[in-house]
């Protein structure tokens, strides 16, 4: 009985602090008066917009930008673009969903059913309340993308373990040498930073396989590089296992992952 009387003065209370928003030509009122002024600013030509909000007397309360690259989109849902929002003076910055069809209007009412002024100026406490209550934290977007060059030069692995082919960098390798049983650990990266791959493989410069794990897809699998000739000796001014990491990186060249 008790969590039915909670269950009620919860759903009462809502109605009771329920409001109103509407926006009309750039004003967001609440219960009919004036609450914000927006102001619009046309991207791409006007398929997406940012926004700046103003209390009615011209203080400036946020800044609204679009942000359709930074952020990995929802494969099953593209009815929502995120927004990249910071708050005056606080300088506080989250990320909200808005309407991808209707952005001015969506936008209008997210920010209109705030409750983040107090006597018409931000609030500090109000807008932590806001953030937490329709903040949102989706994944940052990963550009897994090679280098474009040329796959037809040969590629050139230097001794400070950056990697080149017709005369531009393609990635770099860091590793960490045998855990006690004789496995070699490398991990590959664009030359931006993005972490490509991870492998490891024992044998030294006549390991036959490797085990790789690519980090676009998540896929973990066991790569052939079987070779006939034994390696008794090796240059390692570059890497004690050079032979074996040409091998590997002519296999992830020739397979777009570098």
């Amino acid at each position: 009985m008790r969590h039915i009387t909670l269950l009620f003065a919860t759903f009462f209370t809502g109605l009771l602090f329920a409001q109103e928003v509407e926006y009309k030509k750039g004003k967001i009122l609440v219960d009919g008066e004036e609450y914000m002024t927006l102001e619009v600013i046309k991207m791409n030509f006007g398929l997406t917009k940012n926004f700046e909000v103003f209390t009615p007397g011209g203080m400036k309360v946020a800044t609204a930008e679009v942000n359709a690259t930074k952020y990995e989109s929802d494969k099953n849902d593209n009815s929502f673009l995120y927004y990249d929002v910071v708050f005056f003076p606080s300088q506080q910055k989250a990320v909200f969903r808005v309407a991808s069809l209707g952005q001015e209007k969506s936008f209008a009412q997210l920010i209109g059913s705030s409750g983040i002024l107090v006597n018409n100026k931000p609030d500090d406490a109000k807008i932590q309340a806001f953030i937490a209550r329709r903040g949102v934290t989706p994944k940052l977007y990963v550009d897994y993308t090679p280098v474009p060059r040329s796959r037809t030069w040969p590629f050139e692995i230097k001794a400070d373990r950056q990697i080149t082919q017709e005369s531009k960098l393609i990635g770099y390798f860091t590793a960490s040498y045998s855990d006690g049983n004789g496995r070699d650990f490398y991990q590959f990266y664009l030359p931006t930073g993005v972490r490509l791959a991870d492998l490891s493989f024992v044998g030294g410069n006549n390991a036959q396989e490797f085990e790789l794990f690519t980090y676009k897809d998540k896929y973990k699998r066991l790569v052939n590089i079987a070779q006939k000739d034994k390696i008794l000796a090796a240059d390692q001014s570059i890497d004690k296992n050079y032979f074996t990491l040409k091998r590997i990186v002519k296999w992830l060249v020739d397979n777009q992952i570098l």
